[in-house]
């Protein structure tokens, strides 16, 4: 998946609620560094997020959608705030990649740092 793409797909989870806090955009900025991505790149990714085109683009490689999830998460919590709509895309986005309700909690658990719990 091309970081641009990866890019578009944080601000518009970033901005689905309606708004783009200062939290959100230090981690968008953040994360568009870590990509090696550009101001200019995160310009396109914010205008391509507000317009009426505008969706997620989803990867097929698990290890990139693993990231994805993770990314979105970051970015749902970003504000402290969790939208009904950001759960929506968040949960259509996991279903579309077919991530299963115990990879997700993996993935919960290692966004907050907590050790996996043993699988029975």
């Amino acid at each position: 998946m091309r970081h641009l793409d990866h890019l578009k797909n944080l601000v518009i989870m970033a901005s689905a609620d309606g708004s783009l806090t200062e939290r959100e955009i230090a981690l968008l900025v953040d994360r568009c560094g870590e990509l090696g991505l550009d101001e200019a790149d995160l310009g396109k990714a914010v205008e391509f997020a507000l317009s009426d085109s505008a969706s997620l683009k989803l990867p097929v490689d698990r290890k990139e959608q693993i990231e994805m999830l993770s990314d979105l998460m970051r970015v749902m919590a970003a504000d402290g705030q969790l939208s009904e709509v950001e759960k929506r895309l968040f949960a259509l986005a996991a279903a579309k990649m077919n991530v299963d309700r115990k990879e997700l909690d993996h993935l919960i658990d290692d966004l907050i740092g907590k050790p996996h719990s043993k699988d029975n």
